[in-house]
């Protein structure tokens, strides 16, 4: 693949094309994707003080990647009922259909549904799916949930989230990772986690690469991954960059959540590129859009003007989501009908 420079700029038309096409996300976190106005709404309503965690223009407002998952978990703290998460599953929705989204997964913590246990997460699971099947229906957008232990929670609240995962996995629930702070622990404490997940027949992602570098990629790996989460920091170790390729495993990337929490100063210097060109599996996804001010249409124009993608890569990238998608086969050949591009 040529370097960025040696290929043409795209003028702004063959941007808007780019922006409006057809797109498949993998790694979103659901309350992550919480529009600002609609956690200030629940906030109002239940008497609950969140101003501090605002901007004076209403966007999430926080210092660093530490400082945003307390702004993040004090934002959760207002989804209280099983009905909110319904509501904001459709709020989400919403977002991911009007940029042309037309199926995403996203991670969903029993921590923060229901405490970790399994009733509860019942209840809450119930309501969000069927504000799912009626997105899918009226906007035409697919929903797939990935139950997520949160690292920083401990390996015993993981054992809790897999538990609940084993109970309710299904043709819907079809995936189990983890998230939260990449620096607590090792991704080795959570083995238990993930083995209980695996027997239950669920498929396998977890955050790493995006705060600690190669190392903890591997570590990654141990557990019987299949995708994951970042993984950009592979590519400081050519040799993982040359096995993440022979082994097929996906990345679930996100650039411009990386560029802006400072993991690269400029998406000039993101990997992406270079990472695709060496033979990754590489796929773009939001990770917590409004925390880090991106939808995928921004996404994509950011690509496409930085490294000169044109429209045949971005069908190449959702094509590879798809192909990595926990999802079954009947529900992905129905999504490659829709993104393959028009005539």
């Amino acid at each position: 693949m040529r370097h960025p420079d040696d290929r043409p700029p795209l003028d702004d038309e063959a941007l808007d094309r780019i922006a409006r096409l057809p797109k498949a996300e993998l790694h979103t976190h659901f309350e992550g994707a919480a529009p600002p106005a609609f956690i200030r709404g629940l906030a109002k309503k239940r008497h609950v003080d969140l101003s501090g965690i605002f901007r004076p223009d209403g966007s999430y407002a926080y210092r660093d990647f530490v400082h945003f998952l307390s702004v993040y978990e004090a934002a959760t703290s207002v989804l209280k009922a099983p009905e909110d998460f319904g509501r904001l599953c459709t709020a989400f929705l919403e977002e991911s259909a009007a940029n042309d989204v037309v199926y995403t997964e996203t991670f969903l913590s029993p921590d923060f549904c229901g405490g970790g246990d399994v009733s509860a997460w019942r209840e809450y699971l119930h309501a969000i799916r069927e504000a799912a099947e009626a997105a899918e229906r009226d906007m035409g957008v697919t929903l797939r949930g990935i139950v997520t232990c949160i690292r920083h929670f401990g390996p015993d609240q993981a054992r809790r989230a897999a538990a609940c995962a084993a109970e309710t996995t299904d043709d819907w629930l079809t995936g189990f990772g983890m998230g939260g702070d990449e620096n607590k622990g090792k991704q080795g404490d959570f083995a238990y986690a993930f083995d209980m997940a695996r027997e239950a027949g669920l498929r396998l992602t977890t955050h790493a690469g995006e705060w600690r570098g190669p190392a903890e990629v591997r570590d990654a790996l141990a557990l019987g991954v299949e995708r994951l989460g970042h993984g950009v920091r592979a590519s400081e170790d050519p040799a993982l960059v040359e096995e993440l390729a022979e082994r097929g495993i996906t990345l679930e990337v996100c650039p411009g959540s990386n560029v802006f929490l400072g993991v690269y100063d400029t998406l000039s210097k993101h990997p992406i590129d270079t990472l695709r060109d060496k033979g990754v599996n590489v796929t773009v996804s939001t990770d917590d859009p409004p925390f880090f001010h991106t939808t995928m249409r921004r996404e994509y124009v950011n690509l496409a003007r930085t490294f000169h993608w044109e429209e045949a890569v971005f069908t190449d990238l959702n094509r590879t989501a798809m192909a990595a998608a926990f999802c079954d086969d009947a529900t992905r050949d129905t999504i490659l009908k829709k993104l393959e591009p028009a005539a």
